[in-house]
């Protein structure tokens, strides 16, 4: 769901765009001169059950439409950047690569991949948070058939005993977790550590405010940090969400320890485990009246890196074209509590998965986290997990914590 940190790793490969100029896939030119394809190779992160299986069957049911088989090569998520720059280096590249979508741009920056536009490849009809998300200086590398995004979570037993409606503004949202707080329960959870995820979970205060990552400093950045801050001093939510994962958030939150959690659809399967937490999920609120919600953008894109056989580069791009058809949109959101990414298909998989139905809505409008700054992204994320820490643990006010968190 987060975006791993390769900034670091890239910086060391600056000759990338020459050597990838020069350097195929995984086969050699044979294909070229228009010999039939048979086969694909394919690298992603989902190394993992249930989504290792769940994946392995869209990417069976591709390669049985278009009469290939595929060789699949799973890893761990932390590890997939560098194993795409070792495999640039010794020309071994997959056929289809799959990567985290706010990585597109900047593994699109070194030279890695074809543009989906040559290749017969669109984006039409997808939202434009998904378009901005696969591309870079103008072209298409990358698409997602599912997303997802983060909203808020409560807990329906809960809120009805207290007498309380689910908030719809920050005014709401602070009054509600200030109610639902008792000895052994905060009113809300979310993860606020010194990490990406961290920043993730910034945003949809930050952007549904109308703060932008290009202006950390404006008002508008510091009102939404000073919602943070107002749940965590008046002991609405912990002091140690500075501390919590994602995963910690929602492990309070079916413990029964938090009423409300701002948090993903990821983490439905392990709440439909605990029966006894009944919950109900909202679009994060809005600051004041006429906001529209906004959050960030998760998922991953597929794309296809440059390879010398022409005819092997055109068949990844129709697996990828396959991958993101509506039947199989449909399937793997509806298995792996997503949203597809054609925005024609939403209302028949909110019809079909109304647990769904705040999430899709939240999709619409959701944001690329790489839209504005592209392959830049990364640094302004660090200074929003920075000055999120800065102002919860009381080192520095809301209004002065980004200044002191981009060293100004």
């Amino acid at each position: 769901m987060i975006s791993k940190r390769i900034t670091a790793l890239l910086a060391g490969a600056t000759a990338l765009p020459l050597l990838l100029a020069a350097c195929g896939g995984s086969g050699d030119s044979s294909s070229a001169s228009g010999a039939s394809v048979s086969s694909l190779t394919v690298l992603d992160y989902y190394n993992n059950d249930p989504d290792k299986a769940l994946v392995q069957k869209g990417l069976d049911g591709c390669a049985t439409k278009l009469g290939i088989s595929i060789q699949r090569e799973t890893v761990p998520g932390d590890t997939l950047i560098q194993k795409v720059l070792q495999q640039a280096s010794s020309k071994t590249l997959p056929d289809v690569l799959m990567l985290d979508n706010p990585d597109v741009q900047q593994i699109a920056a070194t030279g890695a991949l074809a543009p989906l536009n040559d290749l017969g490849v669109t984006a039409d009809g997808f939202a434009q948070g998904i378009v901005d998300a696969g591309s870079y200086d103008g072209k298409l590398y990358g698409l997602a058939p599912v997303v997802n995004t983060i909203a808020l979570f409560y807990n329906t037993q809960m809120l009805t005993e207290a007498g309380v409606q689910p908030p719809k503004t920050w005014d709401e949202l602070k009054a509600a977790a200030k109610k639902l707080t008792k000895p052994g329960r905060y009113g809300i959870a979310f993860n606020a550590n010194a990490t990406y995820e961290g920043a993730w979970q910034f945003l949809p205060a930050m952007w549904t405010n109308g703060g932008d990552e290009t202006d950390l400093n404006s008002p508008q950045v510091a009102e939404a940090l000073q919602l943070w801050t107002d749940l965590v001093q008046s002991g609405s939510a912990s002091k140690s969400v500075v501390n919590w994962t994602q995963g910690d958030a929602k492990d309070q939150f079916a413990a029964g320890k938090a009423a409300m959690m701002v948090n993903g659809p990821w983490q439905i399967p392990s709440l439909q485990s605990t029966p006894n937490v009944k919950w109900g999920v909202v679009q994060f609120p809005v600051n004041k009246a006429g906001q529209t919600p906004v959050a960030p953008l998760g998922g991953e894109a597929w794309t296809v890196p440059l390879n010398k056989d022409q005819a092997k580069q055109q068949k990844a791009a129709d697996f990828v074209k396959c991958l993101t058809s509506d039947e199989n949109e449909l399937t793997w959101a509806k298995a792996r509590f997503t949203v597809p990414t054609r925005t024609a298909l939403l209302d028949t998989y909110v019809k079909d998965v109304p647990s769904m139905a705040a999430f899709t809505e939240q999709v619409k409008n959701a944001r690329s986290r790489t839209g504005k700054l592209g392959e830049k992204w990364p640094d302004a994320a660090k200074v929003i997990y920075q000055a999120v820490q800065l102002a919860l643990t009381g080192k520095a006010s809301p209004q002065d914590a980004f200044k002191q968190a981009s060293g100004g």
